[in-house]
């Protein structure tokens, strides 16, 4: 059965990021997508220069009308989230739509290899708290589930044992299940993972491609949600999600202009 998804992220007028990257995989492969925007950006953040709106006042207008409306979503999808406010809006409409039924996956965006993305304060890291706080999934990378943690980065990575701990201190946080990508264990880069259906923790390991493309992130949020939209298990999911965007990757590696992201339509057979 194909299931209604809300995508509440932002939309870049330039680059296939955020809902960009992410509508056209969802549709593909069944599930009938609608769309928030959480901010009007010009441009990927990649390019250096970019105007960003905020679209808060908007989204305060829509859940009246939508809840008149009558209107339902079988999962909601969260990326970027512009300020605590705006935070608190969507956190209380997702909480109200998950007591209808409604499944919640949050992607906490804000920053990469030990660093926060531009922009972000720590108002953006208390506004992503609150995000996880409604999470029936969560799957941040290792810098930014060690800032919504406050533990300490490590570029050389962590053990199998600390990743546990990180695990459970996003747990802690709200989110049921809980997955963390980019994150180096006992020397393998890896996705780390824990499944709250079956309280069983998993290691994926992977292979990276030195190429850097913006969106990458939105892509495996895409496949991965429309695995789990077809009731596949979180680990087969996830592992799916991971080789498709590896495959992406080494692919488009030679594109001219890699800061517009990976022209996803052009491979939307590669996904099923």
């Amino acid at each position: 059965m194909t299931k209604q998804i809300l995508l509440i992220n932002d939309v870049a007028g330039y680059g296939k990021v955020a809902t960009a990257a992410m509508l056209p995989v969802l549709s593909y492969m069944g599930h009938p997508v609608y769309n928030l925007p959480t901010a009007l950006v010009s441009n990927t953040l990649d390019y250096g220069k970019f105007n960003i709106l905020d679209t808060t006042d908007y989204i305060q207008g829509v859940f009246p009308v939508w809840k008149e409306l009558g209107f339902h979503f079988d999962a909601i999808a969260t990326g970027f989230i512009s300020s605590e406010r705006q935070a608190g809006i969507i956190s209380q409409y997702c909480q109200e739509q998950a007591a209808e039924g409604t499944t919640i996956f949050v992607d906490p965006i804000m920053g990469d290899e030990g660093k926060l993305y531009n922009g972000v304060t720590p108002a953006t890291i208390r506004s992503m708290r609150e995000m996880l706080s409604v999470a029936h999934l969560t799957y941040p990378n290792y810098t930014e589930a060690c800032f919504l943690t406050d533990t300490p980065f490590n570029a050389n990575g962590v053990t199998a044992d600390e990743a546990h701990r990180l695990i459970d201190a996003l747990r802690q946080i709200g989110s049921k299940s809980v997955l963390i990508t980019s994150i180096c264990v006992d020397g393998q880069t890896s996705v780390v993972g824990y499944n709250h259906f079956d309280n069983k923790y998993f290691i994926l390991p992977y292979s990276e491609i030195p190429v850097h493309f913006p969106g990458t992130g939105d892509l495996f949020s895409a496949v991965l949600i429309g695995n789990l939209l077809s009731d596949r298990l979180l680990i087969d999911s996830t592992r799916k999600a991971m080789d498709v965007v590896r495959h992406l990757i080494d692919i488009n590696k030679d594109n001219a202009d890699k800061n517009r992201g990976i022209p996803i339509e052009k491979h939307l057979q590669l996904i099923i």
